[in-house]
């Protein structure tokens, strides 16, 4: 499975990433509801059906923010460069077995590399 952060979806909608949309038709992108916050945060076209659409996306499993401070805790992931819902992602793909990361955003890539998780996709 492979978790797409926002900027993925970004580049999926502007028409940009064809790999991501042949992963998303083999059912291998899996949705984080911290993603979905986020781009509703945006202006979607056909706005309602667009959330609706990944709502139904596999979802993986999701941390307690108290298991994703302690996390932060026990692997220094503080002044990194990472916010708190890249954190999220992380978590998510430690817990979520399997689970890559695939994400543009060069610090979070590398904080999760760091961590066993596989984030360096095409």
């Amino acid at each position: 499975m492979i978790l797409a952060d926002t900027t993925m979806w970004i580049d999926l909608w502007r028409g940009g990433n064809q790999e991501m949309q042949r992963q998303l038709v083999n059912e291998q992108i899996a949705m984080h509801p911290l993603i979905i916050a986020e781009l509703a945060l945006g202006s979607l076209r056909d706005r309602h059906k667009t959330l609706a659409d990944l709502e139904g996306v596999t979802q993986v499993q999701v941390a307690r923010l108290s298991e994703v401070r302690r996390m932060i805790e026990a692997h220094s992931l503080y002044s990194k460069g990472i916010g708190l819902t890249d954190a999220h992602l992380i978590a998510s793909c430690l817990i979520t077995q399997a689970t890559k990361l695939w994400t543009r955003d060069a610090r979070l890539r590398t904080v999760a590399e760091a961590l066993g998780i596989h984030a360096n996709l095409p």
